[in-house]
């Protein structure tokens, strides 16, 4: 490492007093102010899927076209992964409680700007810069989370709060019933209210996320020790206080070299060098999850109107949405108890095999059949795919985590968020000429293998992070005995 950004050498107990801490109403805060991020990325996009024909009129809408709303979506998904790549490696350097608040306050003002689009050019921008602050939103609140939750928590909160992105994806669905209903509300400001509510939402969630601390584990290695020292002598005080806990003193310390900044080439040759085995994990992950659910669920409502005679799919996507909260909700105690390493692999394999299954139904099934297939495969799925996302935020160098983060979402929403679609697309135009739906089924192959893959490489390559502080999981790029 260079040495002329190094600020002083101090040892610390602060990971293990954290990690020493019962769970609490201080833990509560944190999982309502930060977790409640994914409900926004859930009711964003359900709603955006669900409305996609109230914006094709002229008159009441917008005058999109099939291609226009197409491009809408592709431009909401790199818009989070510019973000996701912009704000991370930000996060890294200006610290967490900063970002989060900032790429909060972009969704919020470029959600409601979309509810006053007069024309597509201004929907189009609105959606991209909407994804750069839902993309941010993931490297932040990930690392703070991760940063700030005890190590014997740290993976069912996780996975319970990234599969909160369907409790949102369900309010999105049953929200566009009444909202789309030329009998109960007005077209032309319909889709305009679901956008409001939308930054409604995320205003309450700003006023929570305020009180959040910033991550002492950055401070400390920042130069910022005394501030760090303040905050979780604050945190032990109000949990002994609120929870009538003694809490017992810690031995374990880390010596760390502090840092005013760490570059982005160190950062990258973290990443690629250091930890290749962790990165292609990652990747896997990332990758399969992500295509599954951009190519299942974003042309769900398709396939259910295109093929199954369904008119009205909000109903059939909050069921399904349903489904896949409950699983992230029972499966993630495991996480932590049976393990990292078994658990990812199990979802992974598990749901890519239901899929594969499923596809072969695929003629057979009809709207409700298909729905009630989709819930048991998700099932599983959904918890897999929280997962990736605690695999990412726990097991790089805490100066890299939001980084790393950012840069999987990026590729596995890039590769699954483009790639998915536009397979599912086709196959479902070419399916529609002959009105065969098991045309659709090598996409939920491609889905399935790509899961099973994912699965696999969790058996050989996954980490064994349970119950182990962030610290013994990888070592910081500061610590005094670090690798340069």
């Amino acid at each position: 490492m260079s040495s002329d950004v190094q600020t002083g050498t101090i040892s610390t107990d602060i990971p293990a007093r954290l990690d020493r801490l019962p769970w609490s109403r201080f833990h509560w805060m944190i999982v309502i102010g930060l977790g409640t991020v994914w409900i926004l990325d859930g009711l964003e996009v359900t709603i955006v899927g669900s409305m996609s024909e109230a914006l094709k009129p002229a008159d009441t809408g917008l005058g999109l076209t099939s291609a226009q709303i197409g491009l809408a979506g592709a431009v909401y998904v790199a818009g989070a992964c510019v973000g996701a790549l912009f704000f991370g490696q930000l996060t890294d350097r200006f610290g967490r409680k900063k970002l989060f608040l900032i790429t909060l306050g972009l969704y919020t003002v470029a959600t409601v700007l979309t509810a006053f689009s007069m024309n597509p050019t201004w929907y189009l921008v609105c959606r991209f810069f909407t994804g750069s602050g839902i993309g941010g939103e993931y490297a932040a609140i990930n690392s703070a989370i991760d940063e700030l939750i005890p190590k014997l928590y740290r993976g069912r909160i996780d996975v319970v709060i990234n599969g909160s992105y369907w409790l949102g994806a369900a309010g999105g669905a049953l929200l566009t019933l009444p909202l789309l209903d030329p009998t109960l509300v007005n077209p032309e400001i319909g889709w305009r209210l679901a956008f409001g509510l939308g930054g409604i939402l995320a205003i309450m969630i700003l006023v929570v996320r305020r009180h959040v601390p910033e991550s002492p584990r950055w401070l400390f290695i920042h130069g910022r020790d005394e501030e760090a020292e303040k905050i979780v002598a604050g945190i032990e005080r109000r949990v002994a206080e609120e929870d009538h806990v003694e809490l017992e003193p810690v031995q374990e310390t880390i010596t760390i070299r502090q840092r005013r900044t760490i570059g982005m080439g160190e950062i990258a040759k973290t990443v690629f060098t250091l930890y290749p085995r962790r990165t292609v994990l990652c990747c896997s992950l990332f990758v399969g999850q992500a295509f599954l659910y951009n190519a299942f669920f974003f042309t769900y409502g398709d396939t259910l109107t295109t093929f199954l005679g369904v008119e009205r799919t909000g109903g059939y996507i909050a069921i399904f949405a349903i489904s896949n909260f409950i699983g992230a909700l029972l499966l993630s105690r495991l996480f932590d108890t049976l393990g990292r390493r078994k658990m990812i692999a199990g979802t992974y394999l598990l749901s890519g095999i239901l899929l594969a299954i499923t596809g072969f139904l695929l003629g057979g099934l009809s709207a409700g059949m298909l729905t009630l297939a989709g819930s048991i495969v998700f099932f599983f799925a959904s918890a897999g795919a929280s997962s990736a996302y605690l695999t990412a935020s726990e097991i790089f160098p805490m100066e890299t985590r939001a980084l790393c983060i950012a840069f999987f979402y990026a590729i596995g929403t890039a590769v699954g968020g483009i790639s998915g679609p536009l397979l599912f697309g086709t196959l479902i135009g070419n399916a529609a000429e002959s009105g065969d739906i098991t045309g659709i089924a090598p996409g939920y192959f491609v889905g399935a293998a790509l899961m099973i893959i994912g699965g696999i490489v969790a058996a050989v390559l996954g980490v064994d992070a349970e119950n182990k502080s962030l610290e013994d999981i990888a070592e910081p790029l500061t610590a005094a005995d670090a690798r340069s």
